[in-house]
């Protein structure tokens, strides 16, 4: 089935060859299925089956390569705790923090969670999102991690947006377990069971001061690794204790926060195939003074991604134009930077580069038509962009 969508202004796309942002004017594309299969100036194939552009732009699709929509219940108690006064740490202390959601998504039946976590994710679509990662987390033993899991294949096969699952066992110690008790079930019980029944694809591992330390994040990846599961690491956020390296070292696909990784952390991801994926949402709803460093690692030749970290205590933003802006604001990064954080280098970070973050020829038509002039506007009405997008097309389907 041949679809056209024509009258485009511009379209905006990131030119691997080149290694820099192109801009092709007044070119109209054909999608079968759900390919893109040509893009012209003039494309003379006939179907019946037109989207007038409106002589709006044309962008691809985002790609939010971090979050947690999983969960039940909320958290804005914490909100307004921070305001008084309190840290992240003291939170978690007083069996706030992510202990506070494990709670609540334990006592959570599947369909109320399933509810719950739909309710968090369908927005992400009217913002341009047109695939997402999704971790577990919140439930930290094996049968409410299976049930967060299931959660996320049940919404990913209803939805008009592609989910893909990581499995985050390793985002807390549960009350009721010493730390390398909960290892090592994570390594024998849930890990095996989870890559069984293909229940994930990525697994992560919050390495970080207080969680989970660098030989135990080893050897729960290195797990991981064994039974197929591709590793990310929640690196370098509060305390640089060598998180970076570690991933470089496991070959985890995505290192992500970074907000105070070291030169020896910049020059380990820039000599790998490591993506640094940056969330600036985070330390904004935190109120944090230190923004992870986007500059300083484009420059040192690390691939960059800007990724929400949508989750229920420390990040409620799911538009990516916010992120864009806070990026460009905070991180020192360009518009052009922040465009291929966003969509190709988001997409390396969920290995799918192959076929999603480009409006080229083979790759998935996931293409947002914008009510804008230029790609500048997009952090312009960051606070709007919903209302800025003018169609979203999901694997060559209309979606709103």
């Amino acid at each position: 089935m041949l679809k056209k969508v024509v009258n485009i202004s511009k379209i905006y796309t990131w030119e691997t060859s080149k290694n820099s942002l192109e801009v092709k004017k007044n070119h109209e594309i054909l999608i079968k299925n759900d390919k893109i299969i040509k893009i012209s100036k003039k494309i003379d194939d006939f179907t019946n089956d037109t989207i007038d552009a409106k002589q709006c732009i044309v962008t691809p699709g985002f790609i939010d390569s971090h979050t947690h929509p999983i969960f039940f219940g909320n958290r804005s108690d914490e909100f307004h705790k921070r305001l008084n006064g309190f840290s992240y740490e003291k939170i978690k202390k007083t069996g706030g923090g992510i202990l506070s959601s494990i709670k609540k998504l334990r006592r959570a039946s599947f369909e109320e969670l399933y509810l719950n976590s739909l309710k968090n994710i369908k927005p992400f679509i009217k913002y341009g999102t047109t695939t997402l990662e999704a971790k577990s987390g919140y439930g930290l033993t094996l049968e409410d991690e299976i049930k967060s899991l299931e959660v996320i294949k049940k919404i990913n096969n209803e939805l008009e947006l592609d989910i893909l699952p990581t499995f985050l066992g390793a985002h807390a110690v549960p009350q009721e377990l010493k730390t390398s008790e909960y290892v090592e079930k994570i390594c024998n019980d849930m890990i095996p069971e989870i890559a069984e029944k293909k229940l994930a694809i990525f697994c992560d591992v919050f390495c970080e001061d207080g969680y989970f330390n660098i030989d135990e994040s080893r050897k729960i990846l290195n797990t991981a690794k064994s039974y197929g599961l591709i590793p990310r690491v929640h690196a370098d956020e509060f305390k640089y204790f060598g998180a970076s390296e570690l991933a470089v070292e496991v070959s985890a696909i995505s290192a992500d926060h970074l907000m105070v990784i070291n030169e020896d952390g910049i020059r380990a991801l820039s000599n790998s195939n490591t993506v640094a994926t940056l969330l600036p949402g985070t330390t904004f709803f935190l109120n944090k003074d230190k923004y992870a460093n986007g500059r300083k690692l484009i420059d040192g030749g690390c691939s960059v991604a800007l990724a929400t970290d949508f989750n229920p205590g420390t990040c409620t933003i799911r538009s990516m134009p916010n992120i864009i802006f806070l990026a460009m604001q905070n991180c020192g990064m360009s518009l052009a930077e922040s465009f291929l954080a966003v969509t190709y280098n988001a997409a390396k970070s969920l290995n799918i580069s192959h076929m999603s973050g480009l409006i080229n020829e083979g790759y998935n038509a996931d293409i947002l038509i914008w009510d804008l002039e230029d790609l500048k506007e997009i952090p312009y009405w960051y606070d709007s962009a919903d209302t800025k997008i003018f169609k979203v097309i999901k694997n060559g389907n209309e979606i709103n």
